[in-house]
């Protein structure tokens, strides 16, 4: 085995808590603001949170302990990422479209049909950054659970250099999370029309997306 097969495969053990811890403590410094939380909380049955892949990091702030079900990949880096989340107070699905993908679709529709709460990022776990793809809204039909699609911005952070370009507020940032209308799909469409439900969560998205990061450009925003 090469050194770095052998980095592989110990980097989750080794990263994961360190990486967990400093998002703890960052976590801890920051202001949450919600606008729609409540009236999400309150649709009857099951609810997909669903969010774009690099603005997971308030999310877990905000989720942390409640209990949300979320899908973390079976690969080495979905090891480091299991011990974070399940670190928040997460409870986690093994597994992705590529592997694992059909006991990912069923134990979803199983929670959800018990009315539990996940949170998903449609357009992970590799991409392409703010492209729905149709795991979620199948996953929500045959549930006939919620998509609650939200949106999240932060007044001070980081982007990392990756494909999602993931955001890291800094300490003591205020961050906002918007959550929208409820979206259902209809348990009957043609293809066009599960189209149109795809496209309009889409839409969603990113206008959300828009509204959450020019949250605190406004100057009725308190300083």
């Amino acid at each position: 085995m090469t050194l770095k097969q052998r980095w592989r495969n110990v980097r989750p053990r080794i990263l994961g808590p360190l990486v967990f811890w400093i998002a703890r403590l960052i976590g801890m410094t920051l202001k949450i603001e919600t606008r729609g939380y409540e009236e999400a909380g309150d649709l009857p049955g099951g609810k997909v949170f669903a969010g774009w892949h690099g603005t997971t990091f308030p999310a877990a702030i905000l989720f942390q302990g409640k209990g949300v079900f979320t899908i973390v990949s079976l690969s080495k880096d979905g090891q480091m990422q299991d011990r974070i989340f399940r670190g928040f107070g997460f409870r986690t699905i093994r597994g992705s479209t590529g592997r694992g993908g059909v006991h990912v679709l069923k134990e979803s529709i199983r929670l959800l049909r018990n009315g539990e709460t996940m949170a998903f990022t449609p357009d992970g776990p590799r991409g392409p950054s703010g492209i729905v793809q149709p795991g979620i809204l199948h996953m929500a039909q045959r549930s006939r659970a919620w998509i609650v699609p939200t949106g999240v911005g932060a007044d001070r952070a980081w982007r990392a250099p990756s494909w999602d370009r993931y955001l890291v507020p800094k300490p003591f940032a205020r961050c906002v999370m918007i959550f929208g209308t409820g979206i259902q799909v209809p348990e009957k469409c043609d293809d066009a029309g599960f189209e149109a439900v795809r496209q309009h969560v889409e839409q969603e998205l990113h206008r959300l997306q828009s509204e959450a990061e020019g949250y605190y450009e406004s100057s009725s925003r308190p300083s």
